[in-house]
């Protein structure tokens, strides 16, 4: 694979990511320009990361990406879009597409009639554990998987990790739950480690999702301390017929019907007396479930997630092969609204139906 070139649209927080990666990673990724509409603004920003901007979609796309990547807010991601479809200019979308049914319709419509060249960075799935994890399932250590338990992630980010484990497709689901809040004391956010000992209010919101095949998720998620505490920690677990993953431990038969309980470890560089800084992989006994397609490249796990994304977008624009679909985020997201329209009517059904992208 040669380098792979790109643009950026958007100068926030999650913009950022893809700097970091292009810089982290300059055998492989290349970073055209950022587009960033106000002068003043870009000029700032230009400086501060140390990357050429531009103002115009115009002058981005004289500077040649293979595709560009749109990072921008949340609300505007499906104003952008049909711009991008209409110029013929390949898109990674960041999440989610857009924020209404309506809206994630109309950009269904959109990239229908321009014939789009799109995937969606959706990471979760590309992360190392989740990688593992799901290599354990598409390996059949666990059997059929019938139902999963995520206290992780939230919205459409949970539902994408949920249809994937469970692999149910396009099936429609009932969902229904409710939220509840609870005191949290502050130990992290993104500039740090907090020691105040400030309390604030977070929400649990806790979901069930029936599938039409019987499958079932059990959805957990405490906002916002999930993402940014010590004290509030991930937890997975998925059962199939012949064994189950219960966080970092799993539990399967063998062929023989002999049970059998193993730990993941994860082998990452720069620890103890190890001078470098990288992850290498996941281990299962003697069987490696992952190992990061950037060796020696000093990435958290989600800029790993981000970075396998643009390169899997590369794929995608020359072979055609899918990561994840405009389909698979409209997906998503449509549950991830049917959630919160759940969580506005406590323990009552709500019904999802099938959509213009699956029609």
């Amino acid at each position: 694979m040669g380098k792979i070139r790109f643009g950026l649209i958007g100068s926030g927080w999650r913009a950022e990511f893809y700097i970091r990666i292009a810089q982290a990673v300059p055998d492989l990724f290349e970073l055209t320009a950022v587009l960033v509409r106000d002068q003043e603004k870009g000029r700032i920003f230009s400086e501060r990361m140390n990357v050429r901007v531009v103002n115009t979609l115009e002058d981005l796309a004289k500077t040649g990406p293979g595709y560009v990547v749109l990072a921008v807010k949340r609300g505007v991601i499906s104003e952008y879009l049909p711009r991008l479809f209409e110029k013929g200019i390949p898109v990674l979308c960041e999440t989610p597409p857009a924020e209404s049914v309506e809206a994630l319709e109309s950009v269904w419509k959109s990239y229908k009639e321009y014939d789009g060249k799109i995937q969606v960075a959706e990471q979760y799935f590309a992360q190392p554990l989740y990688a593992a994890w799901y290599k354990a399932i598409v390996d059949g250590k666990l059997g059929e998987v019938q139902n999963i338990n995520i206290s992780a992630l939230h919205g459409y980010h949970g539902v994408s990790i949920i249809r994937r484990f469970l692999r149910t497709g396009w099936e429609n689901c009932r969902i229904y739950g409710k939220r509840f809040w609870f005191d949290v004391t502050e130990t992290y956010g993104r500039e740090g480690m907090a020691f105040d000992g400030e309390v604030f209010r977070c929400s649990r919101d806790r979901l069930t999702f029936e599938f039409e095949n019987g499958k079932v998720a059990y959805f957990d998620f405490s906002d916002p301390a999930q993402y940014h505490s010590f004290i509030r920690t991930r937890q997975l677990t998925v059962q199939g017929v012949r064994g189950e993953i219960d966080d970092m431990t799993i539990r399967y038969l063998t062929d023989e019907n002999i049970p059998v309980t193993q730990e993941l470890n994860r082998i990452d560089l720069g620890v103890y007396n190890n001078q470098e800084w990288s992850h290498f992989g996941i281990m299962l006994g003697e069987e490696f479930l992952y190992k990061t397609p950037f060796l020696n490249a000093r990435l958290n796990d989600d800029e790993i997630a981000v970075a396998t994304c643009m390169m899997k977008m590369k794929e995608y624009l020359d072979i055609g092969t899918d990561f994840y679909s405009l389909q698979d985020a409209l997906q998503d997201m449509y549950f991830s609204l049917k959630m919160e329209e759940a969580l506005e009517n406590p323990n009552r059904e709500i019904l999802t139906e099938s959509r213009i992208w699956i029609l």
